[in-house]
Order: C-alpha cells, then structure tokens, then sequence
C-alpha cells in the first residue's frame, strides 16, 4: 500500500461551501489519525459544481442530484483528484462506470432542523405562513401536515438561508442537523423521524474512488464504518427501487438495533395530498433485501403516476 506523503499528497475533491469543506477536512483528519500522517499529507481540491453555480431554480428543474456530484466525479475519473467527498443524501443511487464509494464516515444526526427567529416548531406556525425550502420532501412533508401553509424555493448554502430569513423571505425553513453540527450551530428545534421521516442516507458523508485504485481504497479501508454502511445499504437500496431523485418526495431511515435492522420509508404526493408509508424489521445482514421489499411495496400502493404533480 502506498501512503500519501507531503512529497504525494492524497487529492481531496470537494465542492466549495463552509459544509461540504468541514466533510472534507473530517475526512482528511480521520485519515491522518488513522495512519498518523501530518496535515501536508494531503491536498483539499476545491472543484465548482453546477447545483453549486445555478442558484435560481429549484433542483428538480435542472437536473437533480447528479448536479452536486458530475464535475467532482469527471475529476475523479481523469484523475485529477484521488478521492471525493460527497454528502450521500446528494448522491445517486447508480455511479460511473469505475467509481464507488469506498468509504463511509460514522453517521451524523440524521433529523431536520426547525429554523425560524420566531416559532418554535411546526403547530406554531400561524394559518397561511410561509415556509422555504428547496427539498421537495421537505415541501410534500409539510404540506401533508399543514396544507394551510405556502411553501417558497429557498435555495443556498446555510449562511444563505439563514440569511433569508432575516431578511423574511420566510417565516421558517428546515436544515438538516448534521450539517448544522458539523458547522458548531446551535440547534434549537428538532423534528422527530416520527414527524418528518428524513432523506435517504441523510447526515452520512460518503468518499468516492476510482475502483482500480487499490492503494487509495487500502489507505481508506481504515477509517470505513460499517453501522453506516449497513443502514445506508437498506436505504439506498430503497430509494432505487422507486427511481428515487430530487425530483420525487421520499423519505427512508434505516436504524439498527443489534443484529436486527428497522427500516421506516415513505412516500408522499408532491402537493402533499397523500402519504403512503411501510416499514421492515429483518437481520442487518438483509438491508438491502429489506429496502428492496420496501420499495416493492410502496411502488405498488402508489401506482405509476404517484408523483405527478
């Protein structure tokens, strides 16, 4: 195994916002423990994306999830970069040719966030507000719970949605914990998986590789969590089974409880007219079984056009 060296340094491809350069530097820092290698070891690799730079549409208009990750993953491929770090929520369910993810961090909290400076939850919220969000989950979500309500685009990075809402574009919006903790915000309303079942494999940070690079995937293998990567094979197994993007509202969380696995999925209309939920328990060594069965179901209870607007 070759290990990088200030002299070789590991390239680590990321996308540019505070977020996604914290997920990119908990990597790096998890590998130097793990081989105790100092910080020049490796090279962080900012690399602009599309869903980064079109900022005035909604993602289900231009493309999807593939837009946070297409420009890091030709990186990859050309060998620009040796790894990339990804958010998985943002993630499709089928990679290139030649890449995989090889490496999965321990999972961060997986709920949403409630944001607004002057509610303190959802039922606060007075008949008609206005809420922002870009996440169509998020948007079917809500307006299955509270129909009264206007739902916004609120696209950006947090500092930009925080940003919104003190300028009232909104009332409130919703982000997710993980990203929010990875930051050092203060989070002061939680919204229970119960309420709001989160995005397929939120608060998980997944690193690519290419698949023939033997000595980048032996350098990972060390810091590769297994929990997670168990939970995030029942989930993402769900979300493909259903042709999941960010153009359809589902909603997947795989939790273990030793040997066993509960897997909660959902999916919801996008006007939020309807929800269709199911759930599976099984052995943790048939996650992806389970998420399949799962998928099987709510394809079948939802019917073909079950996402159209």
């Amino acid at each position: 195994m070759s290990i990088p060296s200030p002299d070789r340094p590991l390239r680590i491809g990321t996308r540019g916002s505070p977020l996604a350069l914290a997920q990119a530097h908990e990597t790096r820092d998890r590998l130097r423990r793990a081989h105790a290698l100092p910080e020049d070891a490796f090279e962080i690799v900012v690399i602009r994306v599309t869903g980064d730079v079109v900022q005035d549409r909604a993602l289900s208009e231009i493309g999807g999830k593939g837009l946070f990750t297409k420009e890091i993953e030709e990186a990859l491929m050309d060998g620009t970069i040796d790894i990339a770090v990804h958010s998985m929520k943002d993630m499709p369910t089928v990679l290139p040719d030649g890449l995989e993810i090889a490496c999965l961090l321990p999972r961060e909290d997986v709920r949403d966030a409630f944001i607004s400076p002057a509610h303190a939850g959802i039922a606060d919220l007075p008949q008609g507000a206005t809420v922002g969000t870009s996440s169509l989950r998020r948007r079917a979500q809500l307006l299955n719970r509270r129909p009264d309500l206007k739902v916004v685009e609120f696209r950006g990075n947090v500092q930009t949605r925080m940003r919104k809402l003190s300028e009232g574009v909104a009332e409130a919006t919703f982000l997710a914990c993980a990203g929010l903790r990875r930051l050092g915000h203060e989070i002061r309303a939680v919204i229970e998986p119960e309420d709001m079942l989160p995005a397929v494999s939120q608060g998980a940070i997944g690193i690519e590789a290419r698949s023939a690079d033997a000595d980048t995937l032996a350098v990972l293998a060390p810091i590769h969590h297994l929990p997670t990567a168990t939970q995030l094979a029942a989930e993402r197994r769900f979300l493909f089974g259903l042709d999941g993007s960010c153009r359809t509202p589902i909603g997947g969380l795989a939790v273990l409880e030793g040997d066993a696995l509960w897997l909660r999925g959902e999916i919801v209309r996008p006007d939020g007219s309807e929800r269709v939920a199911t759930e599976r328990r099984g052995p943790a060594s048939d996650a992806e079984a389970l998420g399949a069965d799962a998928a099987d179901e709510l394809r079948a209870r939802g019917g073909r056009d079950f996402f159209d607007a």
